[in-house]
């Protein structure tokens, strides 16, 4: 299967016809518990309660493994879950993470509010300078957790070169793959040790279903998590698995859509008055967009931009749009318009994370492109 291309893995890894049924499409497995042959013996030697494992999730996890290039694919019920998974597992009270200065406001949230009461301390770096990483790390440092490209700014990283700092150190580097999708780069062969996504995102891609993953190469680390996932319980139900792995099916699909929509609408955001500053990495003017050119094959559908008039302005935008929805989260087929300093970044206000105000955040659908210009010039105007 591995041979095989990326298109025709996310349609059959890990979900052959049902072996009784002939079905083609995994079955949702809408069950809590297995008949046992005998007292402490499954069927299969798998299944016994849907805790611990369920065939549908199964299936998800050898599609996101395949996806991913890894050995071991887990699926969480959020991808806040899976985050908090592995730092729950690579962590302990004294250890030291490097965090980028561009991050998801949730990661922020649980490193600072949650894993600093557990004796867990934390630098900011500029993920995007090498040397900058270097200088942030300790002798406890046991992870540099990396989101690329960043959510909000669009920031990207050396995945390569971050691998490189961090094996120097003995820590991990886990990269939050969300964005990118493995469609567009798989950070396990750059180097990274931990990938982890939120499946609520473009892997699911409808908006419908909110879940998690971690795809790891390391044997000890998938027990690991795998204990800890059964032990803590944040496992995603048969339903929601069944809709990620429908979604995946057509990743390769929509993230070409996704890309070449933004693409167009950066390019009319780049020309537009109203509009100070694009983020979006295939923009050559973009600080990183040389590096993304090399690990990644396309370079997404989020965009953000600041408004030349201020905070009162791009928050007048954010009103304004009829197509962009005003909401969080991203990655669906609708495109979705937020304010990141008072929405999905309200927590990292005060500290060094913090947006600008100007701020606005777009996640580029898959409708008619000219349609969605013409929202945006609308709403600018």
């Amino acid at each position: 299967m591995e041979n095989l291309g990326f298109e025709t893995r996310a349609i059959h890894a890990g979900q052959e016809p049902d072996p009784r049924t002939g079905a083609v499409i995994v079955p949702i497995y809408q069950t809590s518990t297995y008949a046992q042959d005998g007292v402490g013996g499954t069927r299969d030697g798998d299944y016994e309660y849907s805790r611990t494992a369920n065939p549908t999730r199964t299936a998800l996890e050898e599609q996101l493994a395949s996806l991913e290039g890894a050995r071991h694919g887990l699926a969480f019920a959020s991808g806040m879950a899976a985050s908090d998974a592995v730092l729950r597992t690579v962590l302990r009270p004294g250890d030291h993470l490097v965090l980028g200065n561009d991050a998801y406001g949730g990661t922020f949230r649980l490193i600072d509010k949650v894993l600093t009461t557990w004796g867990v301390t934390y630098d900011v770096a500029d993920l995007s300078t090498v040397d900058s990483v270097r200088a942030a790390v300790r002798p406890a440092t046991k992870v540099i957790w990396c989101e690329t490209p960043s959510n909000p700014l669009l920031g990207i990283a050396d995945i390569p070169a971050l691998a490189g700092v961090a094996h120097e150190a003995g820590a991990r580097l886990v990269v939050d793959n969300t964005f990118a999708t493995p469609y567009l780069q798989t950070p396990l062969a750059l180097g990274a040790d931990v990938v982890v996504h939120s499946t609520t995102k473009y892997l699911g891609g409808h908006s419908d279903v909110v879940g998690g993953a971690v795809l790891t190469n390391e044997d000890e680390l998938r027990e690991q998590l795998f204990f800890l996932r059964n032990s803590a319980g944040a496992v995603p139900g048969a339903f929601d698995a069944w809709l990620t792995l429908r979604g995946i099916k057509t990743l390769a699909v929509r993230m070409e859509r996704h890309c070449d929509n933004a693409e167009e609408i950066a390019r009319a955001l780049l020309a537009h008055p109203k509009v100070s500053k694009v983020y979006y990495p295939g923009l050559p003017e973009h600080p990183g967009h040389e590096v993304a050119a090399k690990q990644m094959r396309r370079f997404g559908g989020m965009i953000s931009f600041r408004h030349a008039d201020g905070e009162a302005a791009a928050l007048a935008v954010s009103a304004r749009t009829s197509l962009f929805v005003l909401a969080e989260s991203l990655g669906g087929i609708e495109s979705l318009i937020e304010h990141p300093g008072r929405m999905t970044h309200a927590s990292v206000s005060g500290s060094l994370l913090q947006v600008p105000d100007d701020l606005l955040r777009l996640s580029v659908g898959i409708e008619d492109p000219r349609d969605l210009i013409a929202d945006l010039h609308e709403a600018l105007a």
